[in-house]
Parts: structure tokens; C-alpha cells; sequence
């Protein structure tokens, strides 16, 4: 099981985010998230955001640290990438 998270630069609501994700499942990205304790509702199509307080925890759980390119390019190539506007049947 590998999750993957890039680090916090990416701003908003006052704060600086990173993305979680997994290259294998939803179901896999789902349960790391939830041993963090990561509410359902920080999922945004196919990542989760993490506020930067979290970074080191997530990494500290088992998160490979990764560029924010490779981010996008793991997702894309595993098939999880969901773009905005994208209809997906089925929910997360």
C-alpha cells in the first residue's frame, strides 16, 4: 500500500494545503485517511486536501512525499485522475 502526498503549497481559506492520493484505489486512500483521522469531507474528487499541520503526520503514517507534478502524473497514469466537471457514476 503505498499513499502519496505533496507538500503544503498550495493556499486557501488562510492556510496551506497538500494533496493525499493513492496510485492503487479510492478504497486504499479512503482507509489511510480515515486511520488519520481525515474527515470524509476533506475528499475532492480523486485527493484528499491536508492542511499543512498535517503534513508531517501523514508522512509519519506511512505518505511517500512527492512533488506536486508527480501528484497529477501518478493519478493520471493509474486512471484516478478526476478533472473538474467530470461525471462519475457512483460517487468516490
Amino acid at each position: 500500500m503505498t499513499v502519496y502526498i505533496d507538500p503544503p503549497t498550495w493556499p486557501g481559506h488562510g492556510r496551506m494545503w497538500s494533496h493525499l492520493i493513492s496510485d492503487v484505489s479510492y478504497d486504499e486512500l479512503h482507509a489511510f485517511a480515515e486511520r488519520l483521522g481525515i474527515p470524509a469531507r476533506a475528499f475532492e474528487r480523486d485527493h484528499y486536501d491536508l492542511p499543512s499541520h498535517h503534513y508531517a503526520h501523514a508522512v509519519a503514517a506511512g505518505a511517500v512525499e512527492v512533488s506536486s507534478r508527480e501528484v497529477v502524473r501518478l493519478l493520471t497514469e493509474s486512471g484516478l485522475r478526476r478533472r473538474k466537471g467530470a461525471y462519475v457514476a457512483g460517487g468516490s
